[in-house]
């Protein structure tokens, strides 16, 4: 029996064994049992940031370009996959991406312009749907459960058509994961990028986490690798051999959520608004500071009380932020992605780096450190949430 099939040139959907599609005759043509009972999806742009400079620079589009700082200074915020092809990936150095890939173009980073594609890009999906739960500028969570009734497709249809108008609306690809929940969705859109369309259905869900690396999973990052591979645990399969009970007196809360996901099971519904949520503390001087170890000494104090905070509230921070006043009042905010963590020195480590970037010989006249993007593990287990990195 033939299974479900959907074009991903044009969406139609039709059933049969044909190699193109009656439509529009295109090969591009996915086929899956449960490809229309589905209803989760998640959309994650292609090397977004490079692929907006590529379109606005078309003599670059055969070209490795790589977003970040200049020659010298800063790391990659993102790159292409030709650039990709040479080994350049997000975070490295720039100085190290160029002896990897020294044909590269370095652009720097116009965050207003990404983020007004990104806008756009959300409208688009919300045309399909309201239930759109945003991760980042360039990804997000959609249910689609309702959609079949309102305009006569299947999730699976509205997921292809939302891309297809990315590209010659916005002329940005992305990639398509479809499941029946977050985990799965999330997964699935890595698994054939770019411009990919996976499915990872109920009947196959398990048998295909099972030879996969624990990492696999939310919430997995290298410090839980560790702590899982001294128990032996290094592949999906070895969590679903384990008893629930062992995991959740061995792992705490995590372990639940280990034990469901390494299932395919994720209880989490798309959340179509997201509260912003931050744990900060600053101090203002009584005279002008301008040397770094003065400031280092008034930092220290101040991630301890947000790491006192945190800790008290059950919270994670996945993201430092890093607050100062000049004498003339200007008001400076940089930040850094970090580990999910409510480590005091892990907060002050990060505060630093953003400190030595921006002490050059003016004066400050406050200092404030903080959180953002908090997360709580018991209740709300996250793409990096690592229960033992902190």
């Amino acid at each position: 029996m033939s299974a479900p099939c959907v074009c991903r040139d044009c969406a139609a959907a039709f059933d049969g064994q044909a190699a193109r599609c009656p439509k529009c005759d295109s090969r591009r043509l996915f086929r899956h049992p449960e490809l229309h009972a589905l209803t989760i999806g998640h959309i994650d742009c292609d090397s977004f940031y490079a692929t907006v400079e590529k379109r606005d620079r078309p003599e670059l589009a055969s070209r490795p370009v790589i977003v970040g700082g200049d020659d010298h200074r800063g790391v990659v915020a993102a790159c292409c996959y030709v650039a990709r092809m040479s080994g350049v990936r997000s975070a490295m150095t720039i100085r190290e991406a160029l002896d990897r890939c020294p044909d590269a173009t370095i652009i720097r980073p116009d965050i207003a312009k990404y983020k007004e594609v990104g806008h756009r890009a959300r409208a688009i999906m919300e045309a399909f749907t309201p239930l759109v739960e945003p991760i980042s500028i360039d990804e997000a969570y959609l249910d689609l459960s309702g959609v079949e009734e309102r305009l006569s497709v299947s999730p699976a249809q509205a997921l292809v058509e939302i891309v297809r108008r990315f590209e010659s609306e916005l002329r940005i690809t992305a990639s398509i994961g479809l499941s029946y929940n977050k985990l799965l969705a999330k997964i699935a859109s890595d698994l054939d990028k770019p411009r990919g369309f996976s499915v990872l259905g109920r009947a196959d869900a398990a048998a295909f986490l099972a030879p996969k690396r624990v990492t696999i999973l939310w919430g997995v990052g290298p410090a839980l690798e560790r702590k899982l591979f001294t128990d032996g645990v290094t592949r999906v399969g070895d969590l679903q051999d384990k008893d629930e009970h062992w995991l959740v007196k061995r792992y705490g809360a995590m372990g639940r959520v280990l034990f469901n996901f390494a299932r395919g099971e994720d209880s989490r519904r798309v959340q179509p608004e997201s509260v912003s949520k931050s744990v900060s503390s600053e101090e203002t001087f009584d005279w002008d500071v301008t040397a770094l170890p003065a400031l280092t000494q008034e930092l220290r104090p101040l991630a301890a009380k947000v790491s006192r905070r945190l800790e008290r509230e059950g919270l994670l921070g996945r993201s430092v932020v890093l607050k100062l006043k000049t004498k003339d009042f200007q008001q400076l905010t940089r930040s850094r992605r970090v580990e999910p963590t409510s480590s005091a020195d892990a907060i002050f480590a990060a505060g630093l780096a953003l400190l030595e970037r921006e002490v050059d010989g003016r004066a400050f006249r406050l200092i404030g450190v903080g959180c953002t993007d908090l997360v709580h593990p018991a209740t709300d287990p996250d793409p990096e949430l690592d229960l033992f990195g902190h």
